[in-house]
């Protein structure tokens, strides 16, 4: 049976050199990096090298670049931590954020009696900053300003420096969720106005369970997990060596074929898009599908089908070999529909079927012309 993986938002395919690296080092460099004996400064070696080529990368210092267990423990430590931290009294979010951040911002403000603003959003799921300007000007809270760079269910994708300038300029504190921008987008963070990103390697071919956060010299955060000194205070608990190698390699590789990948990824991108609308002409796009403002690797289409034939498409698409998503893959299962999909589609789209599809380097122009050629026959049928 043929089978076809659409659905990289979720997780990608971990590359055979990151799996090369990863074995290596397991066998070779088994050392506790906290250890002051050979072993464990073999280790130490490791870690400190990674550390600085992705700062290098980034063009900040190495210092400010803390490993993590992924994408969801960074935000968490993020949030709660500066909370603790740096005397937060107000945090603006939106409701389209990964629910790492949207469940961490509910809980604190609740916990710690905060307020708590959510953007209005528009159809395509863009923050208004019309609004974050005059809640940040109108205010002398010290705030947390929360917004993901690529939405990782509709792709759509915000510019930092414009929100960053305005926290800035009225002294709030910058957050960005950029689990599905590093390994997909250079990242200068010296010219961004940001104090905090995420990462999370898995979503660039890299191993699941370690990511990092860069958090700017002088922010001073308190650890989330305590324990011991390891990651400059901020983060107890053995480094995964292995891992953060293998973190390293598939940053390594992703940038190094970035040009190219992210050249051919968005042709297969935009081919989907052109032969959907031409197959199914009543398909729209959830959230922006500019090349500018949307991610080269997201599409999220509403289908012109009743969501009532949700369970059987999924069940066809799982025979025909196709995976792909209806949302985040952190509520795969829920009968509830998509928190994102509900803030930005009309009230007639929301009862229709939407899927995302998210595309890597090792997807081709065939694969999707049998997606669509699948999707065009369970509408014909399902109308």
């Amino acid at each position: 049976m043929k089978k076809i993986y659409f659905d990289n938002a979720a997780t990608t395919q971990i590359s055979n050199e990151v799996i090369g690296v990863i074995s290596e080092v397991m066998k070779n460099n088994f050392g506790n990096p906290s250890s002051t004996h050979s072993f464990g400064r073999s280790s130490k070696s490791l870690l400190e090298l990674s550390r600085k080529y992705i700062a290098e990368k980034l063009n900040v210092s190495p210092s400010e670049i803390i490993f993590t267990s992924g994408g969801t423990e960074s935000n968490n430590m993020i949030i709660k931590s500066a909370v603790e931290s740096l005397g937060i009294k107000r945090i603006i979010s939106t409701k389209i954020e990964h629910k790492a951040v949207l469940n961490s911002v509910e809980t604190i403000s609740k916990n710690k009696k905060l307020s708590l603003d959510f953007l209005n959003v528009d159809e395509n799921g863009n923050p208004d900053k019309n609004q974050l300007k005059e809640l940040l000007e109108n205010s002398d809270e010290k705030t947390l300003v929360s917004l993901m760079h690529i939405n990782n269910e509709i792709g759509t994708m915000i510019d930092l420096n414009e929100y960053g300038e305005l926290c800035e300029s009225n002294n709030a504190f910058f957050h960005s969720d950029t689990v599905q921008t590093i390994g997909h987008y250079n990242l200068d963070l010296s010219k961004t106005k940001i104090d905090f990103i995420t990462c999370s390697a898995h979503k660039f071919h890299g191993p699941k369970g370690v990511g990092f956060i860069y958090v700017k010299n002088g922010t001073n955060l308190l650890p989330l997990i305590e324990g011991g000194s390891q990651e400059r205070g901020l983060r107890g608990g053995t480094e995964s060596i292995h891992n953060i190698a293998g973190l390293k390699k598939a940053f390594e590789s992703s940038y190094n074929r970035l040009e190219k990948d992210s050249k051919n990824v968005l042709q297969i991108k935009e081919h989907f898009i052109n032969s959907i609308k031409k197959s199914v002409p009543d398909s729209k796009i959830n959230g922006n599908s500019s090349k500018n403002n949307s991610s080269y690797a997201i599409l999220n289409i509403c289908l012109p089908i009743s969501v009532e034939k949700k369970t059987l498409l999924n069940f066809k698409l799982d025979l025909a070999g196709i995976a792909c998503s209806g949302g985040s893959a952190c509520q795969s299962g829920s009968q509830k529909p998509s928190h994102v999909l509900s803030e930005i589609q009309t009230e007639n789209d929301i009862k229709k079927i939407s899927l995302r599809f998210s595309f890597s380097k090792y997807n081709t122009i065939d694969e999707v012309d049998y997606v669509v050629d699948f999707l065009k026959m369970f509408v014909d049928e399902n109308c």
